[in-house]
């Protein structure tokens, strides 16, 4: 029969594969919506950038960065507009401010790496799929978009 101790050593390692077990599963879920960004600036940006009117989105996600510094999802927004309208110092700075603020931002890891294929900076892409891979693995959209852009940016150069 084994001791008390074999018996506790053997619990506390399945009570830790578990723990381990969930914050995979939990990886791979999508994050819930973040109350900060249910306000009227946030929702006139991303409508703006669903209209491709870039610059209106920019004013609106100025606001809301204007109120809220740590708002990740509005600084990606703010990349994606300013390198839509070709404003690439602008964009990495706001992907670089989105990744400071969450490291598994996976839309601004996504979009950075298309901006750096834009700057034809392969190697800086792969490093955001890299990352993608380990954030939420291979079937994540965010993986399979930047891994075709790269594909595509290949076969072009």
């Amino acid at each position: 029969m084994p001791s008390l101790l074999t018996a506790l050593l053997r619990t506390s390692i399945a009570i830790g594969l578990l723990s381990l077990s969930c914050q995979a599963l939990a990886s791979f879920s999508e994050p819930e919506p973040s109350p900060q960004n249910s306000g009227s600036d946030f929702e006139a940006g991303k409508k703006a950038i669903e209209g491709k009117h870039w610059r209106e989105a920019i004013q609106a996600l100025d606001k809301v960065v204007a109120k809220d510094s740590k708002n990740a999802d509005a600084e990606n927004w703010l990349g994606y507009a300013s390198r839509k309208l070709g404003k690439m110092d602008a964009a990495f700075a706001h992907y670089d401010k989105a990744l400071a603020i969450n490291p598994q931002h996976r839309g601004a890891h996504e979009y950075v790496g298309e901006a750096y294929l834009m700057v034809d900076k392969p190697a800086e892409a792969e490093k955001h799929l890299l990352a993608l891979k380990q954030i939420c693995g291979e079937s994540c959209e965010e993986y399979r978009d930047l891994k075709e852009a790269l594909a595509d940016y290949k076969t072009k150069h």
